[in-house]
């Protein structure tokens, strides 16, 4: 009978990458980017410092793929391009629909990308600008790909009306989750409440592709 390995060269590095990546977060969590330092990671990672640079290049470019690893949007080429072939049929119809629902679901059920978002509009770092830059590259290759041309003799202007709903999706999830308040009477944390919300941006999409 064959032993089966359980460590060597590229196994321990993977393990390494993955406890650096949960420091991160542990890190992040606790004490926010004010804490987050070579020393600090390390440390809580039990592992040689010098690890974060001969695995990840750079502390920022350990932060940065902590974040693409949480984050909602974060998708490969190949992922994107699948996501607008797919969508060619209906002028990005229902994948807008999907993305919202989903990414409202996402931002409820997950603190991690609740703070993402926390951070993004509270802090002024790289990895955090670049998350974004990421983010927009996915929407102008929808947008560019799928629905300018659609909406190009139409008076709505779907771009703004996505940037509005998405914008609502974040400001709603992270009231709920972290005041304990509701929007306009509605308590999105009930099963009545969130549906009312995801049937609403469904009513919005189906209004604009009218």
């Amino acid at each position: 009978m064959t032993r089966k390995i359980t460590s060597g060269p590229i196994r321990d590095k993977d393990r390494t990458k993955l406890k650096l990546l949960t420091a991160v977060g542990l890190i992040l969590k606790k004490k926010g980017f004010s804490g987050i330092s070579v020393t600090n990671i390390a440390n809580k990672a039990e592992v040689n410092r010098k690890l974060i640079y001969a695995y990840f290049g750079s502390l920022e470019k350990l932060v940065q793929d902590y974040l693409n690893s949480r984050d909602y949007w974060s998708m490969s080429p190949e992922k994107i391009d699948g996501i607008i072939e797919e969508s060619k049929k209906d002028f990005g119809k229902q994948t807008a629909y999907l993305l919202l629902e989903n990414q409202f679901e996402a931002l409820m059920s997950n603190e991690e990308m609740r703070k993402i978002i926390l951070w993004g509009l509270s802090e002024n770092l790289t990895p955090l600008k670049q998350l974004n830059t990421e983010r927009e590259r996915f929407g102008e290759q929808f947008f560019s790909k799928l629905t300018d041309d659609h909406f190009k003799e139409s008076e709505k202007n779907f771009r703004a009306i996505t940037g509005i709903l998405v914008g609502g999706v974040y400001y709603l999830t992270l009231q709920a989750k972290m005041s304990g308040e509701t929007m306009c009477g509605i308590d999105i944390t009930t099963e009545r409440g969130s549906s009312e919300i995801k049937k609403t941006l469904r009513q919005i999409i189906d209004w604009a592709y009218a």
